[in-house]
């Protein structure tokens, strides 16, 4: 199935993504062909998840594994195959509170795995059309401390959020940045790590071009 995958992002996933938004990379190189590893992402649209993948190199593909809520994504059996089979996410629960469940298992699974993991620390979707980034959770600070050797690599997407806004099914042709980061590493801190990281997105954020109709 990893074939077919990589098959259907390149040849379906990848030729939507660019038609919808163009993607404009700066610092492609920078993100990483192998894992473990970590790209943590600002998140205000679905587009986010297809325009990574689409900007990664083809034989980078198969590792990339985008972090996603459990219960919106495999809520239906056909979504949940699309999801798992094609995307390839790392279904992550949404915890609850007093559950003691270990939400970030199949993240860690994945990254022991050699697997890219793709997190969004802000942990769901803006609510408006703005780039304006959220409170960030600290999951993203447990999985660098668990494998303080892979990198952490900070990614802004500019736009996405008004290609596809929340709650709208149909996009709007218009041109998004994609900006990737100095890689990050663990330093023995979760606080640290967390203000470096919201340092990182906010710099890249700073750098993004105006957006521009397509």
């Amino acid at each position: 199935m990893t074939f077919l995958r990589s098959l259907l992002l390149i040849l379906i996933a990848r030729p939507i993504a660019l038609f919808m938004t163009g993607a404009d990379v700066a610092n492609r190189e920078r993100l990483p062909l192998k894992g473990p590893a970590i790209v943590a992402a600002n998140h205000s649209s679905h587009v986010d998840t297809l325009l990574l993948l689409a900007i990664f190199p083809s034989k980078a593909l198969r590792r990339v594994r985008p972090a996603a809520a459990a219960d919106y994504f495999l809520r239906d059996p056909v979504i949940g195959w699309f999801s798992r089979r094609v995307i390839g996410i790392v279904p992550v629960a949404r915890a609850k509170a007093g559950s003691g469940e270990d939400v970030l298992a199949p993240a860690r699974e994945a990254l022991a795995a050699g697997d890219i993991v793709v997190v969004f620390p802000e942990g769901t979707r803006g609510e408006g059309e703005t780039d304006e980034m959220g409170q960030l959770k600290t999951g993203v600070a447990r999985l660098a401390e668990a494998f303080p050797d892979a990198p952490v690599i900070p990614v802004w997407i500019q736009g996405a959020g008004r290609v596809l806004p929340k709650g709208k099914v149909v996009p709007v042709p218009l041109n998004c940045a994609v900006l990737v980061g100095e890689p990050l590493h663990w330093q023995g801190s979760r606080p640290a790590f967390m203000d470096a990281l919201r340092e990182a997105l906010l710099a890249l954020k700073a750098a993004a071009p105006p957006l521009r109709w397509r």
